[in-house]
């Protein structure tokens, strides 16, 4: 299905699997950090690797199924993407640093997830994920430096990305914005709301991770 027609920008924990969920609504089929336990055909190791080898990755073979993507992996190749996919627009999901950092602490990166998640997921995860520093305890517990490096990223995003291709998204956004953006038309449902911390701390991934050992 590639080429890839919208690429997510924003790390997660900044709505994007509202943003994957509203997407899948207008038509595309979305890549996102979930399909790695929903989606059989993806691999984990395809973006390790592609971490380490930037030049040799085969974008259109690894989201070969999907015409968009967000959350990570994906932002962490926003300008790779950029590069192989210059017609695909960027979207940037943001959130205040400190909601933020809250989020990542009660969800993703509490004890419980990374007890539940396997090697080969973890392996992905410590090089993708900031470069290595949402992983690492001694950094993770600097508030001030992750909050910091969050806002970073914002900032280059803004930078790096052409106006006409960008849409910065605030967390809790509606369909307008968005619809605009893509050209499409305003659904008569209201925009998605998922995977808050509430919902991610119910849900038990244990058998789904089971196919990534």
């Amino acid at each position: 299905m590639a080429p890839l027609e919208v690429i997510g920008a924003g790390y997660g924990r900044t709505g994007t699997d509202s943003l994957r969920i509203a997407l899948n609504m207008l038509g595309y089929n979305t890549h996102h950090m979930r399909c790695f336990v929903m989606d059989p055909t993806t691999d984990t190791d395809d973006f390790y690797n592609a971490y380490y080898h930037r030049d040799e990755a085969d974008w259109d073979k690894i989201y070969e199924n999907y015409s968009a993507a967000c959350d990570w992996p994906t932002c962490t190749f926003y300008k790779e993407l950029m590069a192989k996919y210059p017609e695909a627009k960027v979207i940037l999901t943001t959130r205040t640093p400190e909601s933020w950092y809250k989020s990542v602490r009660n969800t993703i990166l509490a004890p419980q997830s990374f007890a539940r998640a396997p090697p080969k997921f973890l392996k992905m995860v410590k090089a993708v994920c900031m470069d290595g520093m949402l992983t690492d305890p001694e950094i993770l517990d600097d508030k001030e430096k992750i909050e910091k490096a969050f806002v970073d990223h914002i900032n280059e995003v803004k930078t790096y990305v052409p106006a006409e291709r960008l849409l910065v998204m605030e967390l809790g956004e509606g369909w307008e914005r968005l619809c605009k953006f893509l050209g499409k038309e305003v659904p008569t449902v209201p925009y998605p709301f998922a995977n808050s911390t509430e919902e991610f701390n119910k849900y038990d991934p244990t058998e789904s991770f089971a196919r990534l050992e």
